[in-house]
């Protein structure tokens, strides 16, 4: 099947800029330097997939002039990738039906919390409306809001910290955003791709993320035919240079890349 990626967010929790940091990297005028919180938006078939709605959703629909998703897969229950799921009230009121969130058990629960009146039995008019699917480490296929077509994601599971989380594979495209951990039984699930996605934060070891040296390892060992770095912090040199110096075909994502396989 032919995937189309686009990078509606490649930046860390903050963001780049963050708020009141006057880095070099901050203050950068390249739009590339610009980084909302880490999501992307999937195209198969004409159905539409958004990974992770974080603070910025609202902002990223606009942005890519984006009026319907079929499904939202989420990664984790962190708020950086939750935090716009109120958003989605937008397309329940011009579709007139619930949004389809798949996710893990554990941040389903988290969103009972979080969004408590989303789930209330006697809902406030205008609360978001959602279908929730659980789903773990097992294949499984989202299909279209009117079933004629379906696309398989296949998980991968990884560890961000101690929190279990999970990255997708679609087709010869494969995400894996907020890990610093990834089995090698799961290595399995990558193997073939034209493009791998992984998360990078800062040099040097971080507790929860992939370092930029470890990252490189990371895809080295998949072997991809292009790698992409996500979740970019103010930490790492601007986009230029750090392009300059990473192996050819290890680039940084920016906000609106689109990518195809």
């Amino acid at each position: 099947m032919a995937v189309k990626l686009t990078f509606l967010g490649t930046g860390t929790s903050q963001g780049v800029p963050m708020i009141g940091c006057e880095c070099e990297v901050c203050r950068s005028c390249d739009s590339k330097d610009k980084r909302l919180r880490a999501s992307v938006l999937v195209e198969v078939n004409g159905v539409k997939i958004v990974v992770d709605a974080g603070p910025d959703f609202r902002q990223q629909m606009l942005r890519e002039r984006i009026a319907s998703v079929d499904a939202i897969l989420l990664t984790h229950n962190h708020k950086d990738h939750t935090g716009g799921l109120d958003d989605i009230r937008a397309f329940n009121y011009l579709e007139k039906r619930a949004t389809q969130i798949y996710c893990e058990k554990y941040v389903e629960d988290s969103l009972r919390q979080e969004y408590s009146y989303a789930f209330a039995e006697i809902k406030y008019p205008g609360a978001p409306e959602w279908n929730v699917h659980i789903i773990d480490e097992q294949p499984f296929e989202v299909p279209s809001k009117d079933g004629s077509e379906a696309i398989k994601v296949t998980p991968i599971r990884g560890r961000h910290f101690k929190l279990p989380v999970l990255g997708y594979r679609f087709g010869n495209i494969a995400y894996c955003t907020d890990m610093n951990h990834i089995a090698d039984e799961e290595f399995e699930k990558l193997q073939g791709l034209e493009h791998f996605i992984i998360n990078c934060v800062r040099r040097g070891r971080h507790i929860s993320h992939y370092s930029l040296e470890q990252a490189i390892a990371v895809a080295e060992k998949v072997g991809a035919k292009h790698t992409w770095l996500t979740h970019l912090s103010h930490q790492l040199p601007c986009y230029e240079e750090l392009s300059a110096e990473l192996p050819p075909h290890i680039r940084p994502a920016y906000d609106g890349l689109t990518i195809e396989a």
